[in-house]
């Protein structure tokens, strides 16, 4: 709004809320010269006014229409999906096409997704420690949007015999934006979506021939890639992890239907497989260069998505066609950060953005070599598994 208008709605504001009769002065002098700096804007004139002189009614400063918006917000509360409603109704399988659809969007420049909020919670005698992950992200002309909020990490919740993270999913009207569903998932609808970008990685990063799948962590979210994968191809599955291997082995296959070993070590695993996805919690890496099939193999990685994390050492990076599910936020909390912090890779060196290979824009494995997915989960994937979840849940 320029000065000219500023000035022009002070006055009528002024006259307003003075009470002052309608049009009973033209003159801008009227009004107090603290109210016309040249660089206020016109709601700062308007609340500095209501301070000095008082407030109107709002149907005689803003018409009647206007008050009857203030005093009613018109839309219905959201529905609310508790977590067995959640977990009872949604699996890996409804999230791959979706999530698909939302990688070619994001590459063809098509998704609005934000970089990732992260709020640190440090330890204290009434907190933490935690941390809490706020994405979200609109795929064009999808009838939702996505906000979601996810906490991890809080350990000391083993305690009070709770886990460690939390997290719901709040699914919006692209076109009213109003909320429509708030789902409390506690991370199970953030796991779906992982393995479903996962069992792309595998579509379009693998040969058909490739069909040893190593995992490195047995958790929820090798679970949904192990399920994920098993919609790919059929597969021979080893497992390692510090704990848990075995269950996880074990429920798997009888699962799946799907032969699983437990390796004895990484470095075993590593050796004997053509495919490896990592979902550990990123303390430390997880493989070496020297340990990794000379046939090739694909490693997809799961496990960084905050500075803090790591998985993949930066000489495997830096050797391997790397490929992201969204550079500007790989490089931030992903593999490829630590690989550009050790002066190994640049931006350069990024082979393509996942989106890219699912287009077909750019090719899949070529021969002998080293592909690194780096997942690190993007807004696009919220969106595409909040429109799933909306979708199916709201007719219940």
């Amino acid at each position: 709004m320029g000065l000219l208008s500023s000035r022009t709605h002070a006055l009528v504001a002024y006259s307003t809320c003075s009470n002052l009769p309608s049009g009973s002065s033209s003159d801008p002098e009227s009004i107090p010269p603290s109210l016309l700096a040249p660089k206020l804007s016109y709601p700062y004139m308007l609340s500095s006014i209501i301070r000095k002189v008082g407030a109107p009614p709002l149907k005689k400063l803003f018409g009647l229409q206007a008050s009857r918006a203030f005093a009613t917000s018109g839309f219905p509360p959201p529905r609310l999906f508790d977590y067995e409603t959640v977990t009872g109704n949604l699996t890996v399988g409804d999230a791959i096409a979706s999530v698909e659809e939302a990688f070619k969007a994001l590459a063809k420049g098509k998704v609005d997704v934000p970089m990732p909020m992260h709020i640190g919670i440090d330890e204290s005698n009434v907190a933490g420690p935690g941390d809490c992950h706020i994405k979200g992200g609109y795929v064009s002309s999808t009838p939702t949007f996505t906000v979601k909020l996810a906490c991890v990490s809080f350990y000391n919740n083993a305690k009070k015999n709770l886990p460690p993270g939390s997290g719901i999913f709040i699914v919006v009207c692209a076109s009213t934006g109003a909320p429509l569903g708030v789902f409390q998932e506690n991370r199970f609808m953030t796991d779906l979506r992982t393995g479903a970008a996962g069992a792309i990685a595998m579509k379009y990063c693998t040969n058909p021939d490739q069909d040893v799948v190593g995992f490195i962590g047995c958790g929820a979210i090798a679970k949904n890639m192990a399920r994920a994968a098993a919609t790919v191809r059929p597969y021979k599955g080893i497992a390692f992890a510090l704990e848990g291997a075995e269950a996880f082995a074990k429920e798997m296959s009888e699962e799946l239907g799907v032969p699983f070993e437990v390796a004895a070590s990484a470095q075993d695993l590593c050796r004997k497989s053509d495919i490896i996805y990592t979902q550990t919690t990123g303390g430390s890496t997880v493989l070496e260069k020297d340990w990794l099939n000379p046939k090739g193999v694909t490693i997809i990685a799961s496990g960084s998505d905050q500075p803090t994390k790591n998985e993949i050492p930066p000489d495997v990076l830096a050797a391997s066609k790397y490929i992201s599910d969204l550079t500007k936020q790989t490089r931030k909390v992903g593999e490829l950060r630590s690989a550009l912090a050790a002066g190994v890779m640049t931006d350069d060196d990024v082979y393509a953005e996942l989106g890219e290979v699912v287009n077909g824009d750019k090719a899949g494995r070529e021969g002998k070599e080293i592909i690194v997915v780096d997942l690190t989960g993007t807004g696009a994937q919220d969106a595409a598994i909040g429109q799933v979840a909306w979708d199916k849940l709201s007719q219940l």
